[in-house]
Parts: C-alpha cells; structure tokens; sequence
C-alpha cells in the first residue's frame, strides 16, 4: 500500500473525532440517548475487531517467525501490556462525573489524555494500512467509531462551560490532528521496524487496549446512564456491524 493511502486511511479515521461534535447542534434532551448508543456502538465495533482481525492477524504474524508455543507466549505478553497500558491511561483520564463549574477543567484535560492514548492508534493504523488494506480499513473503522464519544467527551464539556462552539471545535480538531500525527512518526522514525515479529507483537497490543477500553471504559460509562436495553441494542449492532465488514473487505 502507498504510503499517501496510508496516511488517508489514518487521517479520516482520527477525524471522525470530530463527529463527536455534533451533539451540541442537537437537542438537549436527546444527548443522553446519543451518548449512550455511540458509547455502546463503539464497544462492540472494538471488540469484534480486536477478536476476529487482530487476534489472529497477530498469531498469524508471530507464528512466522517464532514456534506456536513461543508465539502464543508473545501474543499474551503482549495483549496484557496492551490492557495494563490502558489501565494506566483509565486512572490518568480525569472522572467525568464533575459539577457543571468544573466543566472546562474536564474537558481540556479529557483532550490531553485522548491526545496521548491516538497516537499510538495513528501508528498502528499507519503501519497496519502500510502492509493489509483489509486489516487497515477494519482498524481505522474500529477506532472512528470510538473516536466519535472521544470527540463527544471533548466538544461537550468545552461548549457547555464556554458556550462557544469555536472553542469546542477548536480543542475537539487538535484531538483528531493526534491521530495522523502517530502516523506522522511511524513513517519518519518506525518505518524500518515493520516486520512480521514486530506487527504481530503490536496488533496483540492494540488489541489489549481495545478490549479493556470496551469492557471497562465504554459499556459501563454507557450503563451508568441507567439505559441498559438501549447499551445492548447498539452494542450487538457494533458487532454486527464490524462482523460485516470483516466478510466484506
């Protein structure tokens, strides 16, 4: 794959943070439904991607370089970093259950911890993109999807406490521009480590993260606003949704 498909497929994929925005154009009323059915959404599109393509495009990739056992071994040392490694970014993430004063305060640190948890997202979908388009395109789905409540998690509080959407576009775009800048530093610096070894220990990585990100992040931040039948609803449309797209491309 070309290098400029790459940087594309990346780019649209960290953009789509911006969609989050759009929950400030709708009705006040509505957002909780919304917040709710993307959150949900979003969880079962990471899942599924995590177990049908990165799961085993990861074993896939070490077993060619490594015995089944060794690569098994890689592949689960890899995953739990992944998870721990999103632990670690949970605890920093700031509490979003914060009166209305301290609106700004949520957002503009929300920003930064999402800045920092895209950039390795840019990079895998990057290098994913560079060496299987199908892969690539499933990855950077994966991460559009959750990166629209990111956008959400961004542009709402920031509009709320400034009533401006300027500043919400403003800080909710700088959010989105991480994701291409990960690229950006996959093809400067990482280019000349994309081997079978290396892309299998990171898929197993990226998966970690996506899977604790769906099971302790996004499912019960969607739960917590008491709307269960609607979670699950737009939970096993995600996987639906990703299942068709793994038959597709």
């Amino acid at each position: 794959m070309s290098v400029s498909y790459s940087f594309l497929i990346t780019s649209l994929a960290g953009l789509s943070t911006m969609l989050g925005m759009l929950i400030i154009f709708i009705s006040k009323k509505d957002s909780n439904k919304i917040i709710v059915s993307s959150l949900s959404f979003a969880a079962g599109v990471m899942l599924c991607v995590s177990l049908l393509d990165l799961v085993p495009e990861s074993v896939l990739l070490l077993t060619k370089n490594y015995s089944n056992l060794a690569s098994i071994l890689f592949f689960g040392i890899f995953l739990s970093i992944g998870v721990l490694t999103s632990m670690f970014i949970d605890k920093k993430m700031p509490d979003n259950n914060k009166n209305h004063s301290k609106l700004f305060r949520v957002g503009i640190i929300s920003m930064l911890a999402i800045v920092l948890h895209n950039i390795p997202e840019g990079i895998a979908t990057f290098m994913a993109s560079s060496i299987d388009k199908k892969l690539g395109i499933s990855l950077a789905l994966a991460i559009a999807m959750h990166n629209i409540p990111e956008g959400i998690s961004i542009s709402v509080p920031i509009y709320y406490s400034t009533k401006s959407k300027k500043k919400s576009f403003l800080y909710t775009f700088v959010s989105a521009l991480s994701e291409p800048f990960g690229a950006l530093i996959a093809f400067l610096f990482l280019k000349n480590l994309i081997t079978d070894s290396f892309m299998g220990m990171l898929f197993a990585f990226i998966a970690g993260i996506m899977t604790h990100i769906s099971f302790y992040e996004l499912l019960p931040e969607a739960k917590s606003y008491n709307q269960n039948k609607l979670s699950s609803i737009f939970f096993i449309i995600g996987i639906i949704f990703m299942s068709i797209n793994h038959f597709i491309f």
